[in-house]
């Protein structure tokens, strides 16, 4: 059968090249997946010459503001947005667009299953990132399907599922800012001090960016960073340990370079060469998320196992 895939999936590449010798593609697709969402799926370029093999796919959950039945919102801000604005993928992206109300987690993995399906995805390597009504979408969707989910970031969010237990078995990398007004960072606290708690201590497998003075808006910047999609792909099922990579430290310089990498063309490896790794500064969670307390106002509490 993945000889057949593999073959059916050539040949559609081929005739989707034309001329232009290379395909690159957005699409909307709407109730297309019973029992799940509206999405926009964006097909990575691919070329003739290229040996056809399988890509990763990234699931990008949006906030309540971009809830509704226009998909054309979901393309507002975000991964799908950054990749319009020029940020480069080698990998599928499913952007589904909640109604309204709380993410589904069978739902959106009945979108995941339908791409899978008709996409030459590698199983090993499906991530999730979403801040905000996504960042809960993130953890629940995550701790609902530890076993499918290479890796996670969730942005000033929080979990609505009863039985967290299983985002322990995942990569998972929580930001939230102690001045966000909207969701307040209590929510995350609560969904680490849970890991905490599972695990019977520190949680073995979380990055966790409590980070001072950072609002609501400011974690969205991170869907516009390669450091962000370099740290969850350099995850995989295969590695039987599922061991976080180092994080990328994050600081108002880095911010301020989100869109400019875009629009100018910088290189985030000179980013990183004026940034020090987050292993320098990731700290072992002692106590619960509740009791953490800030030590500066300009470096974030981060917490790693």
């Amino acid at each position: 059968m993945n000889m057949i895939k593999k073959f059916l999936l050539s040949a559609l590449l081929v005739a989707s090249l034309g001329f232009n010798g290379e395909a690159q593609r957005l699409t909307s697709n709407v109730g297309k997946v019973d029992n799940g969402y509206n999405f926009w799926l964006y097909t990575p370029d691919a070329s003739i010459d290229d040996e056809v093999e399988a890509k990763p796919l990234v699931i990008f959950l949006h906030g309540a503001s971009l809830c509704g039945n226009d998909l054309n919102k979901v393309r507002r801000y975000g991964t799908i947005d950054a990749i319009e604005k020029g940020r480069k993928l080698d990998a599928y992206v499913v952007a589904p667009q909640n109604p309204g109300g709380s993410w589904n987690p069978d739902r959106i993995m009945n979108v995941v299953d339908y791409v899978t399906d008709n996409h030459n995805v590698d199983y090993d390597r499906i991530y999730v990132l979403g801040m905000s009504l996504g960042g809960y979408g993130t953890i629940d969707l995550t701790a609902s399907f530890p076993d499918r989910i290479a890796a996670a970031m969730a942005f000033c969010g929080g979990g609505t599922v009863k039985d967290l237990s299983g985002l322990n078995d995942v990569p998972l990398w929580i930001v939230h800012g102690t001045a966000d007004r909207a969701v307040s960072v209590s929510q995350s606290d609560k969904v680490v001090s849970a890991l905490n708690s599972a695990a019977g201590g520190d949680a073995p497998r979380l990055i966790y960016d409590r980070i001072p003075g950072m609002n609501h808006s400011q974690p969205a910047r991170l869907f516009y960073l390669q450091e962000s999609y370099d740290w969850l792909f350099s995850h995989t099922l295969k590695d039987k340990t599922r061991k976080p990579t180092d994080a990328f430290a994050i600081t108002n310089d880095l911010f301020r370079s989100a869109y400019k990498d875009l629009s100018a063309g910088t290189s985030s490896k000179k980013r990183k060469s004026s940034a020090k790794k987050s292993s320098s500064t990731s700290k072992k969670s002692t106590a619960s998320a509740s009791k953490s307390k800030s030590k500066s106002k300009s470096k974030s509490s981060r917490r790693r196992s």
